[in-house]
């Protein structure tokens, strides 16, 4: 692992600006529907953060990177269910996972507009909920007066954590920059958290999908056959 952080730290001084574009796919990409719940734009950007204070990345073109990459994502899935409306909540491949539709919507029944900040900093819905914004029919303005602030947000809330812990452990644990230490222990850290994350996702979900439905229930009951 210490290699391989290594190896990134060389790469990502020699090559800025791929990381930077990397930084803003990962953004943008977390925002198509469906496939955006599988694409780990946040960890990339948790992992990245923390070659900041060491001069590899700048804290503000990482920031633009992620903020301008996932106004363009959510923008552009608000914008194909706002042109759709309701009807691409049930195409392909959205009709493929009618749970996370129905979370989507259920996120708006519960928070109402402020389902678009919320969704921004919930991973699984994340991806869903722009273009059910725009499906159920949210007035542009309003989408993007709450998603901007959420965007900008959630941007902070990936960057400044790895900048302060990395420059903190420089500061007070005596660790220098170029042995990058600090970075192999908070990549690591971004990592293990990711892959502990994922399996409790997939652990909740194949729970839910071996949970007898209501309708089996009521079939189970003493009495309760066909009339």
């Amino acid at each position: 692992m210490a290699a391989l952080v290594d190896q990134l730290v060389g790469f990502v001084a020699a090559h800025g600006a791929l990381a930077y574009a990397a930084l803003f796919l990962a953004a943008l990409l977390e925002a198509v529907p469906v496939f955006g719940s599988v694409i780990p734009g946040s960890t990339i950007i948790l992992a990245l953060s923390a070659l900041i204070p060491g001069g590899e990345l700048q804290l503000l073109p990482v920031l633009a990177s992620a903020i301008v990459g996932a106004i363009i994502g959510d923008g552009t899935a608000f914008w194909i269910g706002h042109r759709a409306q309701r009807d691409i909540l049930g195409a392909w491949p959205l009709s493929r996972y009618p749970g996370l539709v129905s979370q989507s919507e259920g996120f708006f029944q519960r928070y109402g507009t402020l389902a678009v900040f919320f969704a921004r900093f919930v991973a699984p819905v994340r991806a869903l909920v722009p273009i059910t914004a725009g499906a159920l029919a949210m007035p542009p303005p309003r989408f993007y007066a709450v998603n901007i602030p959420a965007i900008v947000f959630w941007a902070l809330a990936h960057v400044l954590p790895g900048v302060l812990a990395i420059s903190a452990l420089h500061e007070y644990a005596g660790l220098p920059h170029h042995q990058h230490t600090g970075k192999h222990l908070w990549i690591l850290a971004v990592f293990a958290a990711a892959i502990i994350a994922l399996g409790v996702w997939t652990l909740r979900r194949r729970r839910a999908g071996n949970a007898p439905s209501d309708q089996a229930r009521a079939g189970l009951r003493p009495g309760a056959g066909p009339t």
